[in-house]
């Protein structure tokens, strides 16, 4: 037993399953005198409901996480180069693919046996967007030992660093072109670079400005994802509150019924202890009518001489 494989088993179990079975790894590697790992299995903590569904797509679906990584990189290269159609064609696959993805977790909980909400489902969406935003949240994820959920940086805003502005490729074929079929004159040929400098800063600030668009539709959305979030979570914190005094009238009636149980006991009791004296009473009083009637009938008898 070793700590690289006893953690894969542990993040392969049910939540509900996990503590039973990391506090009996490390018993056992306690018990073999491995008290490093011991203390190491112990430390291991349990995965939330998401972080665990999430888990599930990574183990059970590797061909679909490999498609979602390759898709990060393609996005983060759309937007470090404003490549706004790229990053148009992108997104949209984005979109679907993190739902498809974020649905075949729930059902995949469902079929493991521990069937999640639609909160589970958001939190997962959410863990697979920082999957595309981030290199060290995919690497995270795709290790299938995640703890909690992930959160992305809203808009991608660390893959935006240190954008380069855009290469020259074709001002540099143009001249070539014009240096093969005769050099214009310096006037000419200035002119000739300064449109076709305003024209790519044109073309720059045009990509640009769709990609801020596109950014600004990508915060809005992730601003109402956290929003629908934040209202998920307080529906959950009040339906638990039910249940906590569901649980608690629960027992307050069972207590009352067990006090009536008792009661209607006792009640039987005295039921048939009055009955047993009401059949003595009959028995006494019928044999008292029969002494009268006896004594009776003696004394409507003439004396005997």
């Amino acid at each position: 037993m070793d700590l690289e494989s006893v953690t894969d088993e542990l993040y392969g179990l049910r939540p509900d399953r996990f503590t039973a079975a990391r506090n009996t790894r490390a018993a056992e590697a306690r018990t073999a005198g491995d008290r490093a790992l011991a203390d190491a299995v112990r430390a291991l903590r349990r995965p939330t409901l998401a972080a665990w569904a999430s888990n599930l797509l990574v183990r059970e679906r590797p061909a679909e996480a490999r498609s979602l990584a390759a898709l990060g990189d393609g996005l983060r290269r759309a937007h470090q180069e404003l490549d706004g159609e790229r990053l148009r064609e992108l997104s949209r696959k984005q979109h679907a693919l993190v739902t498809a993805l974020a649905r075949q977790a729930q059902q995949l909980a469902a079929d493991a046996g521990q069937p999640v909400g639609e909160d589970v489902r958001h939190e997962v969406e959410a863990t697979l967007h920082a999957v595309l935003a981030d290199p060290a949240a995919a690497e995270e994820w795709a290790s299938g030992r995640l703890v909690k959920p992930l959160s992305a940086p809203v808009g991608f805003a660390a893959a935006l660093a240190d954008v380069a502005p855009p290469a020259r490729g074709r001002g540099t074929e143009e001249g070539n072109q014009s240096r093969s079929t005769g050099e214009p004159p310096a006037r000419e040929q200035r002119a000739h670079d300064r449109r076709e400098r305003e024209r790519r800063e044109r073309e720059r600030e045009r990509r640009e400005r769709e990609l801020r668009e596109e950014l600004r539709r990508a915060e809005e959305e992730a601003r109402a994802r956290e929003a629908e979030r934040h209202r998920a979570q307080a529906d959950q914190e009040r339906a638990e509150a039910e249940l906590r005094e569901a649980a608690r009238r629960v027992d307050a009636l069972a207590g009352e019924l067990k006090e009536a149980q008792a009661l209607r006991r006792t009640a039987d009791e005295d039921v048939r202890a009055a009955r047993r004296r009401l059949q003595e009473a009959e028995r006494a009083a019928s044999e008292a009518r029969r002494r009268a009637s006896d004594v009776a009938a003696r004394a409507r008898r003439p004396d005997v001489e």
